[in-house]
């Protein structure tokens, strides 16, 4: 993968270990120019699945059978799951486990969400998170922490919004309940067109699957993503459907207010009557949808571009192994 001539290069290139998490993170990820090594197995694990063909990987992130890592040599190890740091129990040896290593945590804390301390502790380690929220929610005890917000690649789709209705994206809906949102989504659903898309989707009444590079020119033709979490990492497809130039209609908690602003790129509330009243207002009105949805590219492309992302990224690993 050719680097971009305003982009910088890292101090040298580096082999990396890390674990198929979250695939969309894992393709942003790979943009910067660094060798990425993956583990699987057979049987498809979570962490080891199979890198999908639908995505355009470039040559520099390589799958592995998990039993191999033990035998291959790498610069620093790339945790993005608490799994992960069991499995490398088991797969890695000591001399691994010591390398300068990074937690990439996905999440906000739970059990609580200001009293959780973080699991990972490690002498030559940085702990990252992808939102400002996370890493003040978090305890992260003495561990040094950087927050490395998300990079999405631009999609080719563009903002049609000729459906009256608005868009979720989320995966297993029904079963992550309330923090996710099921039942402001079920309520909203009941006095507006809503759809609902991701893994499971069927069980709740949704058109189900998406794959991931055609979710883009899916959603395009809403007239509103409607986000209906709780308590969650800012989305990627959230981000995703702002660069495409939908408004965002959402649930005003985490990371979201600081995104978006109220009747620039889409409106946020903890009132979800004053909501339903905003999707309804941008299925009358789709110049208003429009409008905010441009500005909601223009806040994306600003915030989360790629260019932004791959620069945190080699700041991040040039630290990493400066401080080793």
């Amino acid at each position: 993968m050719n680097a971009q001539p305003d982009v910088p290069q890292p101090a040298r290139r580096l082999r990396v270990l890390t674990w198929h998490v979250h695939g969309n993170y894992l393709y942003a990820l790979h943009h910067v120019p660094h060798d990425f090594i993956v583990p699987g197995l057979s049987h498809s694990a979570p962490g080891y699945g199979a890198l999908g063909r639908r995505i355009p990987w470039a040559p520099n992130l390589t799958q592995v059978p998990a039993s191999s890592l033990a035998e291959m040599e790498f610069d620093c190890v790339l945790y993005q799951h608490k799994q992960n740091l069991a499995d490398a129990q088991l797969l890695l040896t000591d001399r691994q486990r010591a390398l300068p290593s990074i937690y990439l945590e996905h999440n906000p804390p739970e059990p609580h969400p200001t009293d959780t301390r973080h699991p990972f502790t490690h002498s030559r380690g940085l702990l990252v998170h992808v939102t400002p929220f996370n890493a003040v929610m978090w305890d992260s005890g003495d561990m040094p922490v950087r927050v490395v917000e998300h990079g999405v690649p631009v999609p080719q789709a563009r903002y049609d919004g000729s459906l009256q209705r608005g868009i979720v994206v989320a995966n297993h809906l029904a079963r992550r309940g309330r923090r996710i949102g099921r039942d402001i989504f079920e309520q909203v659903r009941r006095k507006t067109p809503l759809d609902l898309i991701g893994m499971d989707a069927e069980s709740l009444g949704g058109i189900g699957e998406i794959p991931n590079m055609e979710v883009a020119a899916f959603i395009s033709r809403y007239r509103y993503f409607f986000s209906p979490i709780r308590y969650a990492s800012l989305g990627l497809s959230l981000i995703e459907a702002m660069l495409s130039g939908l408004p965002i209609v959402g649930f005003g908690t985490t990371e979201l207010p600081t995104v978006i602003t109220n009747g620039k790129e889409g409106y946020v509330d903890t009132r979800v009557e004053r909501l339903i009243e905003v999707a309804r207002q941008l299925n009358e009105e789709p110049a208003l949808a429009r409008a905010w949805g441009e500005a909601a590219r223009e806040t994306a492309l600003r915030r989360f571009g790629m260019d932004r992302f791959v620069r945190d990224w080699i700041n991040v690993f040039d630290t990493l192994m400066e401080q080793a």
